[in-house]
């Protein structure tokens, strides 16, 4: 079997997985249009309509329904037989995809990637952060990094160890200008920064303190959807803003940003890295693993 049937056998598979040549191209790091293309030709040597088209929707055929269910298990024993070969490689190579959110990989892009990659420069890592939850096995992804309380109760973990928190911060002028709040109450006095979450919904500041949980929804003039523009934003005097302590703690220690209300914002969830269980897992992957084990380690 040759490595483009190979590769066209797992285009179909992900099309059918995902429900979606887009979705499926993008796993495969492929065009839509390529995608497209890759089953044509194969449907043409076959013989047979693999998927049902329509500008809204993908599904499978009667005929590629029976096709991906005597192939999917034939790809699964190949590719298992590949990692079989590649777990013993002295030297890891090859992709690892990993699935985060934008300030986890902020946190450890430089102390556990970049690390990595330094002492294996023969992997490639592709680093997909997104704000929504994703089942990292149905997404190709071979380990998520995402807080405690978020991992899939069948995943193997590893908590990294690194202390997370909000903080709401904002510059010295300000502060000099418009006083600073003592409880989560007085917000509603302030000018604050807004934020957005993925879904669009406004996102609502959480405080906690013996007990008491509180969400206050502030007001402010203006609305973002990245951390890193509300911090810009609040260097800049426009307002408080509420943010992880890791995005802003530079500038609380170069006095750029102040940290109000510390006592309301306690510890949240732990990173973790998690992981499907695998039978004889590449070289790169247990090389990672074991960087992660170290890494956490030295953070406990």
């Amino acid at each position: 079997m040759t490595r483009s049937v190979l590769a066209d056998l797992d285009a179909v598979l992900s099309i059918a997985r995902h429900g979606s040549f887009r979705a499926a191209a993008l796993e495969l790091g492929m065009s839509t249009t390529a995608m497209s293309n890759v089953i044509g030709k194969l449907e043409q040597r076959l013989g047979i309509r693999l998927f049902n088209r329509t500008t809204r929707s993908v599904s499978l055929t009667e005929a590629g329904q029976s096709f991906v269910e005597r192939v999917g298990p034939a790809m699964t024993d190949i590719h298992d037989a590949m990692l079989a070969a590649q777990s013993l490689q002295a030297t890891p190579s090859g992709t690892l995809r990993i699935n985060t959110f934008a300030s986890a990989a902020r946190e450890v892009i430089v102390p556990l990637v970049l690390s990595f990659l330094r002492r294996h420069p023969q992997v490639h890592i592709d680093l997909v952060t997104e704000g929504r939850l994703v089942d990292i096995v149905a997404g190709g992804f071979d380990i998520g990094i995402r807080p405690a309380d978020l991992v899939p109760s069948d995943m193997i973990a590893i908590s990294l160890g690194l202390p997370r928190r909000h903080v709401v911060v904002a510059s010295p002028d300000f502060l000099r200008s418009h006083g600073r709040p003592n409880v989560p109450a007085d917000l509603y006095r302030f000018r604050c920064i807004r934020a957005r979450l993925p879904n669009h919904a406004m996102f609502r500041w959480r405080f906690e303190k013996e007990g008491t949980a509180l969400q206050i929804d502030v007001q402010g003039a203006i609305t973002l959807d990245e951390p890193s523009l509300v911090r810009i934003a609040a260097q800049n005097g426009i307002g408080l803003g509420y943010v992880m302590e890791a995005d802003v703690r530079e500038d609380i220690s170069a006095g750029r940003l102040v940290s109000v209300l510390d006592d309301w914002t306690p510890p949240l969830a732990p990173l973790c890295l998690y992981y499907p269980g695998r039978k004889n897992p590449p070289a790169a992957f247990s090389a990672f693993i074991q960087a992660a084990r170290e890494f956490a380690s030295s953070n406990s």
